[in-house]
């Protein structure tokens, strides 16, 4: 049956897709030649209603909708759809997923369905473990070296590899310290940005750390290119002298106010109290942000950590792993805007309180969901101050998690070098199917000539034994 299109592009309704339905396959709802006849103003509905229905969809389902018809197809593909229904999705929390990074797989789960467990099948995958350093609006950082990075879209599986950029070990540097990275949407600029912090090691034995050079490198996904930030604050340097590595995630960069931030935690004898360091992606220069007053005059040894919550820079203070002040930045990088949002006492079924970070309200907005020691997410009541565990079916036992929104954003279509790996990969699958056909049907032609060379045998001999009786 053809799927028509009437001459002002609206969509024929007897081929209407289901879409208030949870169907994982693509089905047309056909009326009734009597239903058509009763009401000919029903036999279409025009594109902006069609628009409205689909700003309304999760992205995986919109990428199945565009085989529905070329307008529709093209209203997908287009930017102003695309920036529409991220726009929607972020103002709303509809569609949001949670994204976790087992030892060697990545997983994401529908918030609103936890049920259902989905394996990520992505280009970057090699066998060992991929690191995720951050979720933007739908994409997340992928990382398996400091020069093989890749953005990707786990609603439309498509890709965007990152150029190779060399990790230039300076004069007079024997090896590579750790790598920090950070992910963020430019908005000033309309541009997706990476930012990869690189430490080397003068001398092993070393322990100041004035002895650390860095380098500094800004990947532009509107240049698709990178570039070197020559002009860094001296307490960079520090940055990287500190175990981040204990809690991987320090490393990777926070995104809020159009900034990446990292925690400097306090270290004696080298910084007497702790600092957040901030990142303009717009201006591509370091500066700080400063602490609530009452944390800033307050205990230096508090464990200290960073994170995001309805777009607000918050600040976790752990108390000796027995309890966490939560506080948040209503309005960013003014100091007088902090405030404590909520404190979440060590929970009873954990034996250290050793990291917890927020992660989103609950649609009605009296819980928020909590991840606690890379290993449980819990929602957090705000009246009743009680937690409670969200089960995941079949969830591995330890992963850290990120919130990831769903999103047309990297398009449909994916990049060039992608679309020919896929191919080549489908043709040579094709291929490698086609010699196992053939082989078979040749396995089974020789086993039918077998078959039969055995039963004229048979049969000759049955013939020479009556002769001899």
């Amino acid at each position: 049956t053809s799927r028509t299109l009437s001459s002002n592009h609206s969509l024929n309704t007897h081929f209407f897709p289901c879409f208030l339905t949870k169907s994982k396959s693509l089905k047309y709802r056909a009326a009734s030649p009597d239903a058509q006849s009763k009401s000919s103003d029903m036999t279409t509905i025009p594109m902006d209603i069609v628009n409205d229905l689909f700003l309304r969809l999760p992205a995986k389902s919109l990428v199945r909708f565009r085989a529905l018809s070329k307008p529709c197809y093209h209203l997908i593909n287009s930017p102003d759809f695309i920036s529409s229904h991220l726009s929607r999705v972020l103002q709303t929390n509809d569609h949001l997923m949670i994204l976790l990074r087992g030892a060697l797989h990545l997983y994401t789960v529908d918030l609103d369905s936890p049920d259902t467990l989905s394996d990520v099948e992505h280009p970057m995958k090699r066998g060992g473990p991929t690191e995720v350093f951050g979720s933007c609006n739908g994409l997340i950082g992928l990382s398996n070296s400091p020069t093989d990075l890749a953005l990707f879209n786990p609603s439309t599986r498509q890709i965007h590899r990152l150029p190779p950029s060399p990790v230039d070990l300076p004069e007079g540097s024997s090896t590579r310290g750790y790598v920090f990275y950070g992910l963020g949407y430019d908005s000033v600029n309309d541009d997706y940005k990476v930012v990869r912090m690189v430490q080397f090691k003068r001398d092993p034995d070393d322990e100041l750390g004035s002895s650390f050079p860095y380098e500094v490198k800004v990947f532009s996904f509107k240049m698709n290119s990178w570039k070197r930030i020559e002009s860094v604050l001296p307490p960079i340097q520090l940055l990287f002298y500190f175990y981040y590595h204990l809690l991987y995630r320090r490393g990777y960069g926070v995104l809020a106010g159009n900034s990446l931030h990292w925690v400097l935690p306090r270290r004696p004898g080298l910084i007497a109290f702790n600092i957040i360091v901030r990142f303009d992606l717009a201006l591509e220069v370091f500066d700080f942000v400063r602490f609530p007053e009452p944390v800033a005059n307050g205990d230096v040894d508090i464990q200290m950590d960073i994170g995001v919550l309805d777009g607000c820079l918050c600040l976790m203070c752990n108390y000796d792993h027995k309890y966490v002040d939560v506080w948040m930045m209503k309005e960013y990088n003014v100091r007088g805007s902090w405030c404590k949002a909520f404190t979440v006492q060590k929970p009873k079924s954990v034996k250290m309180f050793a990291f917890m970070r927020p992660l989103v309200y609950s649609k009605d907005r009296d819980k928020v969901l909590l991840e606690i020691n890379n290993t449980k997410l819990v929602w957090f009541d705000l009246e009743t101050r009680k937690l409670s565990t969200l089960r995941i079916k079949d969830c591995p036992s330890s992963y850290s998690a990120e919130l990831v929104v769903s999103s047309l954003v990297l398009g449909c279509k994916g990049d060039l070098d992608n679309i020919k790996h896929r191919k080549e990969q489908r043709d040579k699958e094709a291929r490698e199917s086609k010699m196992l056909q053939n082989r078979m049907i040749s396995c089974q032609r020789d086993s039918n000539w077998s078959y039969k060379q055995k039963q004229e045998n048979r049969q000759r001999r049955a013939g020479r034994n009556r002769k001899e009786e």
